[in-house]
């Protein structure tokens, strides 16, 4: 079985049967349902942790090869990191990164109660070197256990898929306040037209690119244009957006499968302390 992997600014060009696929699947889950599934996302991501404890997912060692920012973004040698996790799951990327560098700090926190509580379980997890706490980023104050301007790094990595797309935008307005000013936010997650997003069965859309599963958690699929519009909008600035295309290839099977991911970095813009930025400053500040 092999692997292989390019990038790209252009989404993946389908063949005429999943064109015909996807355009026969039109029809949406009812309005019903679809606030069921809202209201109940927590209970279901919560069974999806008590059914697959910590197996489901593989530990992602790869995130220092794809975001050289978790090394680089040190000012001087020896700087200890601080970094959040928003949406941690049960440790698969936080627990590897810990053991890769000795010198970073992390928070971590998820919206399922149940998978903080195994990331607490884990034999690797020291509060001396990381905090793991519930929240849900779309509601809940991140300043409530972070400080303000504090974190060197934030790491979202399919993540932001789960959360209904009318509620992304609170999640980066969230982690905007605790980000200090020139630093990144690293992004994976699901990109158009991925495999998965092509064998979901009828009656499983909820809207554009926005699928439910059998057991009730929901999966997006991003577009490098849906991607800038959310982060610029929320008043980040681009570094990079493009589709990361792998290909896996079972030749004794027959089978390649297609998986696409949308990786970025996006970036909390500097403090501007030029002298016109603070004489606008000082300007708001003067009753009219």
């Amino acid at each position: 079985m092999a692997c292989l992997q390019r990038k790209g600014l252009q989404a993946r060009i389908l063949t005429s049967e999943e064109k015909e696929k996807l355009q026969s699947d039109q029809a949406l889950v009812s309005d019903f349902k679809q606030q069921k599934l809202e209201n109940e996302a927590q209970k279901n991501w919560d069974l999806f942790y008590k059914r697959n404890s910590t197996n489901f997912f593989k530990d992602r060692h790869w995130t220092t090869r794809e975001f050289e920012e978790l090394k680089s973004c040190r000012e001087f040698e020896g700087q200890k990191l601080t970094l959040l996790e928003a949406g941690c799951g049960v440790g698969n990327c936080l627990f590897p990164l810990l053991e890769e560098d000795l010198n970073i700090f992390a928070y971590a926190c998820d919206f399922s109660p149940r998978a903080v509580e195994y990331v607490k379980q884990n034999p690797l997890y020291n509060t001396a070197r990381c905090k793991a706490f519930q929240c849900d980023l779309t509601k809940d104050d991140l300043l409530d256990h972070v400080s303000r301007e504090s974190v060197d790094v934030v790491m979202l990595i399919f993540v932001l898929s789960a959360i209904h797309p009318d509620k992304m935008h609170l999640v980066l307005e969230n982690i905007y306040k605790v980000l200090k000013p020139g630093k990144n936010v690293l992004f994976r997650d699901y990109g158009l037209y991925d495999h998965t997003m092509l064998r979901f069965k009828a009656s499983s859309k909820l809207g554009e690119n926005f699928y439910v599963r059998q057991d009730g958690t929901r999966s997006y699929f991003f577009t490098e244009e849906f991607l800038t519009r959310l982060f610029v909008g929320s008043g980040y600035e681009e570094v990079v957006n493009e589709y990361v295309f792998r290909e896996t290839v079972n030749k004794k099977e027959g089978l390649c499968v297609p998986r696409v991911f949308l990786q970025g970095k996006f970036r909390r813009p500097p403090r501007d302390l030029s002298t016109a930025a603070l004489y606008h400053q000082a300007g708001d500040c003067i009753s009219p």
